[in-house]
């Protein structure tokens, strides 16, 4: 049986620098440091499942909805993959000054919502609606954003969408610093994405 040989993701080896910025609001680096090793478990598993799909005879004969080896990989293969891709979006997109959005994304929030700060009361009731995640996504058929609730990474999948911010809600994010005050959190997340990252996650985005 021939081999493919898996393409692998970069296993993330530290939390960018910027991020810890987010002590100044109360997100501290302990809670940062202890996230990046589930950010970090994400991708190596992600990593082992290609690696386990890769190198399996694939047999449709073998194959069962109730259970199988490929249903098992290919589903927990969602929870690994967009467990990472969100992470690398929370990451990325946050350590920055806060504040009302800039640029592109501030259009579209307000075509969106009215005004910004209607945008955040949304922001806020869906991130404690939620179960694990928040995420600003462009759908590409619409041309609008959206709030959208995700309670596992791989929860209420939506398709032809552009995510552009991702907040990590899970007790983890947040505990340390916050206890079960989970509103806090939330109110403290929002004075440190960066904007400016968010609008180079949007630069695919073209205002209607």
């Amino acid at each position: 049986m021939e081999v493919l040989e898996a393409r692998l993701v970069d296993v993330p080896a530290a939390i960018p620098e910027k991020v810890y910025s987010t002590e100044r609001v109360g997100i501290s680096r302990r809670t940062h440091d202890e996230h990046l090793k589930l950010w970090q478990g994400y991708a190596n598993k992600t990593n082992e499942i290609r690696k386990a799909l890769a190198e399996m005879e694939v047999d449709p004969t073998k194959a069962n909805q109730i259970y199988s080896m490929m249903r098992a990989l290919k589903v927990d293969y969602t929870f690994a993959y967009e467990g990472f891709v969100n992470h690398n979006i929370y990451f990325e997109t946050l350590g920055g000054s806060g504040g009302e959005a800039t640029g592109k994304i501030a259009d579209l929030i307000r075509v969106a919502y009215g005004s910004f700060d209607k945008w955040v009361v949304d922001w806020k009731a869906t991130g404690m609606a939620a179960r694990g995640w928040v995420y600003l996504a462009y759908d590409h058929a619409e041309k609008r954003v959206f709030n959208y609730i995700g309670d596992a990474q791989n929860s209420f999948p939506i398709w032809n969408h552009t995510c552009v911010l991702a907040m990590d809600v899970y007790e983890h994010a947040y505990y340390l610093d916050f206890a079960t005050a989970r509103m806090k959190y939330i109110e403290a997340y929002l004075q440190v994405i960066d904007w400016d990252a968010v609008n180079r996650r949007g630069e695919r985005v073209v205002l209607p």
